[in-house]
């Protein structure tokens, strides 16, 4: 099928496929800085072999189950030979847009709000969006201001903060099988041309903060344990 290169990203590359859809070829490249990987970081900072396949076979066993539970996500299919996934078309809201759902009170929530919680406290499933916005700092936007600022409808919001809780229970009760607790995960959503949500981009070890009795598991030793 022929395809032509409509975006070069950090970690995936976009092309276009002459069907209507898209394919999203996972890369090495990861983001850090000064040669150690960072999850958090807005650079590609090292490339570690393998790690384009593997969040490509994580990504598709969440999809998968996802898509199974009802929810719908951009996911086709993948061809993990090629380290591609195909997946729908899909618009992303304004330039780009975060959701985050926190089990646990760790990471920037925590210092914002350490004067009214403990660290490491259970929250129930807490949504928050922000703006991808590398000079700005990724800022918190609400409901409200998405809205207001013609981002989405109050629907659309309404229905990414319900699937992003039911998709973080998902994995959190996947990790959690395995001995390990799920702390916090961020997400992309889009929508299709009837305006309909769905989950985008990837689920995978870089996007969620894992711990196993009491300790950080960074992504690559979660990927390694997750897989073993």
């Amino acid at each position: 099928m022929a395809k032509s290169l409509v975006y070069t990203g950090k970690t995936k590359n976009v092309f276009a496929l002459d069907n209507g859809n898209y394919l999203l070829k996972f890369k090495d490249d990861c983001t850090g800085k000064d040669g150690v990987f960072d999850p958090g970081e807005n650079s590609v900072g090292l490339t570690i072999d393998g790690v384009g396949d593997i969040n490509l076979r994580m990504s598709v066993y969440f999809f998968e189950k996802v898509n199974a539970a009802g929810i719908k996500t951009h996911y086709i299919s993948a061809n993990l030979a090629d380290t591609t996934m195909e997946v729908l078309p899909a618009k992303p809201f304004g330039k780009g847009l975060e959701v985050i759902c926190r089990h646990k009170a760790v990471g920037s929530f925590y210092r914002r709000y350490s004067d009214y919680i403990e660290e490491g406290a259970d929250l129930p499933a807490y949504v928050e969006t922000t703006f991808k916005n590398d000079e700005k700092g990724d800022p918190l936007v609400t409901k409200d201001g998405l809205v207001d600022l013609g981002v989405m409808t109050p629907e659309q919001y309404d229905d990414i903060k319900l699937m992003t809780q039911k998709i973080t229970q998902i994995v959190a009760d996947d990790l959690k099988e395995k001995g390990l607790i799920l702390y916090d995960i961020k997400f992309e959503f889009g929508y299709d041309k009837d305006g309909s949500v769905m989950l985008i981009d990837e689920i995978a070890s870089g996007n969620m903060r894992v711990y196993k009795n009491g300790e950080y598991i960074d992504p690559m030793t979660l990927s390694k344990l997750f897989f073993a």
